[in-house]
Parts: structure tokens; C-alpha cells; sequence
């Protein structure tokens, strides 16, 4: 156990320690890289969750009890997306938060601009509950996209000031099923409807067989990113 906590104003001193913990914890198992940062952030530490599955989530609740799960509500979610948010809350007793828009109600900007539209429904939001906490656990994986095809199991988001963690950095595809398997885990229904990624139902389609499971987010722009994680 770390003498002295993290915090946001001293991460950028253990940047080379992060480093060298990103190379050496590259094939330890999710859980245990959640709670390599648990131990360094303490409390501060927040897991954000799109609920596409709840992988993400069940390995922190399960590394670190009580820890806190975040999903954003764009107020676009599909009904299943919150759904499965809630059966795994019921399941688990998990420690889940809510984040909504700030100052914002439902509009149309998503069919005129839908960078805006992600940045005052996502961004935003994600920055303001960052802005309370030294770590962040994502579900960034590699087999994601090219944008993410180099990211690391730790790191220091030093726009945000945070420890930004990937727990599931390496996960396949099927290690992600076989996860969901091995822990008997509700699943999203719309991952059985052609929906092998899901965001919020105006910008999400179904995808064709052989198409790339992103394909049906922000179909036919050359969007990739809501901006999250860019």
C-alpha cells in the first residue's frame, strides 16, 4: 500500500511509475489492475460504463466493492441500455450513479450536428464528474479501432488530471462473451439484434455481417469518436 494517496495535483509526479506499471500489469488480469489503481487513488476513483455489457462494471465491483459505477445519460440511451444497468444493480447491489447533461433538455441537435451533440451530452458531463476524482476506469479496448488500438492498461490523462485505467485493454471479443458466460451475466438485448456496438439509439444502427462492429455508430459520417476518450 502506497504511503500517501494520489491525488490530482501530485499525479503527473508518478508518471514514470505509471509507466512502468502499464508494461508490467499488461497481462495481469483486469481485476487486479483495477485494484492496482484503487490502491494508489484510493476513493477517488470513478468507473464510467456505456452499459453496452456489464463486463466493466462487474469486474470493479467485483476488485474493489462499493467502488463507484457511473453511467452517463445522454437522455438518448436505449431502453435496453438502461435496463441492463439496472438488472446488474439489482444482481449486485452496485454502487451506481447516474450522470445526466447539464442544463440541457432533449433536442434535435443530433440530426444537424452531432459532434455538438456528443460533447454537451457526454463530454461535458464526463469532464464534470472527472473533475471530482484522481482515477478513471474505462472499457477502452484495443480490438475497439484504430483510434484505440494502442491504448494502454495505465495512464495519465494529463488534460483531466486523472489515472486513466483500461481494465479490459487486451480483451478479445470472445473474452468478453466467455466473461459474460463464465459469471452468468444479463446481456444487452441488442447485442442479439446486430448491435455489437451500441450508443445512443439516434446515432446507433444495426450492422451487416462482415461489416465493422462500429459500423452502426454515426453510419454514413466519418465520425468514429463521441470524444471521450480522444
Amino acid at each position: 500500500m502506497p504511503v500517501a494517496i494520489w491525488t490530482k495535483d501530485t499525479l503527473v509526479e508518478h508518471a514514470d511509475e505509471v509507466a512502468i506499471a502499464a508494461r508490467e500489469l499488461e497481462t495481469a488480469t483486469p481485476g487486479d489492475i483495477v485494484r492496482w489503481a484503487a490502491d494508489r487513488v484510493g476513493s477517488s476513483i470513478t468507473v464510467t460504463c456505456s452499459f453496452e455489457d456489464v463486463v466493466l462494471a462487474h469486474v470493479a465491483a467485483t476488485a474493489v466493492p462499493g467502488i463507484e459505477i457511473v453511467m452517463i445519460d445522454t437522455q438518448y440511451l436505449f431502453a435496453e441500455t438502461k435496463w441492463l444497468a439496472d438488472e446488474l444493480r439489482k444482481a449486485m447491489d452496485i454502487n451506481l450513479r447516474i450522470v445526466h447533461p447539464l442544463h440541457v433538455t432533449p433536442d434535435n441537435l443530433w440530426q444537424t450536428d452531432t459532434e455538438a451533440c456528443c460533447n454537451v451530452r457526454k463530454v461535458l458531463p464526463l469532464n464534470a464528474l472527472l473533475a471530482e476524482h484522481a482515477g478513471w476506469v474505462t472499457g477502452v479496448r484495443r480490438i475497439d479501432g484504430p483510434t484505440r488500438a494502442n491504448t494502454p492498461v495505465l495512464s495519465i490523462d494529463e488534460t483531466r488530471k486523472v489515472l486513466k485505467v483500461n481494465p479490459l485493454a487486451l480483451y478479445s471479443d470472445e473474452e468478453m462473451e466467455s466473461y459474460e458466460y463464465l459469471y452468468e451475466l444479463p446481456r444487452n438485448p441488442l447485442k442479439d439484434r446486430g448491435y455489437p456496438s451500441i450508443g445512443c439509439w439516434p446515432c446507433t444502427k444495426p450492422v451487416a455481417e462482415g461489416e465493422d462492429k462500429r459500423a452502426g455508430r454515426w453510419a454514413g459520417q466519418a465520425k468514429t469518436e463521441c470524444g471521450l476518450h480522444v
